[in-house]
């Protein structure tokens, strides 16, 4: 009887031992099969950690021994814990430059000609922001794109990205702007464009779930004059840089001007010398025209200022110039002096910029 419940005890021991073994062998393949899935997903973590793991590996007493060590567990852990964060890691991280804006500015509409030449993408579902915004930049030389939905602001940044922002309502049909806002910053073509949310949600939490969307700035709703000018102000304006071969600044591109000219720099340094002799007193002829109401010759001038310009690489100067001549329709109000003290201003820089250039 003895003999037999010792057999009993003996047969229960190894079927207990036979269920531990299969189940420590099923979590080892489990835990290979997690190791070659980390691989695929993401091969530098993987490469640094696997030596580890190989290494613990190969450290235990026993090949007999089936249970994985603490080390290889611990392990394992990171990597899975390195490649989450490696795949939920958002494009918001991306820096976009930006610059500090002056304080104590007084903003009227004719400021944002400053910026004119760029471009912005407005994602807004409302036919009545969309007018305001619309208005509000009408002769600035700013150029909108009109997106009514998220998705279609998406639709538009496949086949155009040239856009220094995106206006981004956070609240559309279809797709809102927080998941536009997420698919542009996973995707590193638009590192370039920064997202700015357009909002009536002030709070803190919204603000941050704003932020964590991908979304730099935030613009509440109704929008101010001032607040806008001051966002577009911080991300845009091309800085003066001067190197051994080329000359950049806000009113003159030389780069863009040698292109124009095949890449001669003799023949651009003439053509300079030539604006010089031609046009060097633009804002004082302008200045005649305006003051005797010679609105044909004016506009005339212009004209010719806006062609030449562009092919010096004057872009910035020419752009003015486009909404001083657009603006000279305006005979009633005569809001065309105030562009012209832009122009006047902006032209005599471009005048010295061209002297400097040419010494």
């Amino acid at each position: 009887m003895f003999n037999e419940f010792q057999q009993e005890i003996i047969v229960t021991i190894i079927i207990l031992l036979i269920v531990i073994v299969y189940f420590v062998l099923k979590r080892r393949a489990a835990l290979k099969v997690l190791v070659n899935d980390t691989q695929k997903s993401d091969e530098t973590v993987v490469a640094t950690q696997e030596k580890s793991i190989v290494s613990s590996v190969k450290e235990e007493p026993s090949p007999d021994i089936l249970v994985p060590t603490n080390e290889v567990v611990e392990g394992l852990d990171k990597v899975v814990s390195i490649v989450e964060h490696s795949t939920n890691r958002r494009k918001s991280d991306t820096i976009i430059q930006k610059r500090s804006v002056p304080a104590n500015l007084s903003i009227t509409k004719q400021n944002f000609s400053e910026f004119a030449g760029e471009r912005i993408l407005v994602a807004e579902d409302n036919v009545i922001n969309q007018k305001v915004l619309l208005g509000l930049l009408a002769g600035s030389g700013i150029e909108l794109v009109i997106a009514n939905d998220g998705q279609e602001a998406l639709d538009i940044l496949e086949n155009d990205t040239n856009f220094i922002m995106i206006l981004m309502d956070a609240h559309m049909p279809r797709v809102d702007g927080f998941e536009a806002t997420r698919k542009i910053r996973e995707n590193s073509k638009y590192d370039h464009i920064v997202v700015v949310a357009l909002s009536g949600d002030t709070a803190s939490d919204d603000i941050q779930k704003m932020k964590d969307a991908g979304m730099s700035e935030q613009l509440a709703k109704p929008l101010r004059m001032e607040l806008l000018y001051k966002i577009i102000y911080a991300y845009t304006g091309k800085e003066t840089t001067v190197d051994e071969d080329v000359v950049v600044t806000k009113n003159l591109d030389v780069e863009k001007g040698l292109e124009t000219c095949g890449g001669d720099e003799g023949f651009y340094r003439e053509i300079l010398s030539e604006f010089l002799v031609d046009y060097g007193h633009s804002s004082d002829r302008l200045g005649e025209f305006l003051r005797a109401n010679n609105i044909h010759d004016a506009d005339t001038h212009l004209l010719d200022i806006i062609g030449v310009t562009e092919n010096i690489g004057a872009h910035f100067v020419g752009a003015i110039a486009s909404n001083l001549k657009l603006a000279l329709n305006d005979t009633r109000e005569r809001s065309y002096y105030s562009l012209f003290d832009q122009y006047k201003a902006h032209f005599e820089a471009l005048i010295k910029d061209i002297k400097n250039y040419l010494r």
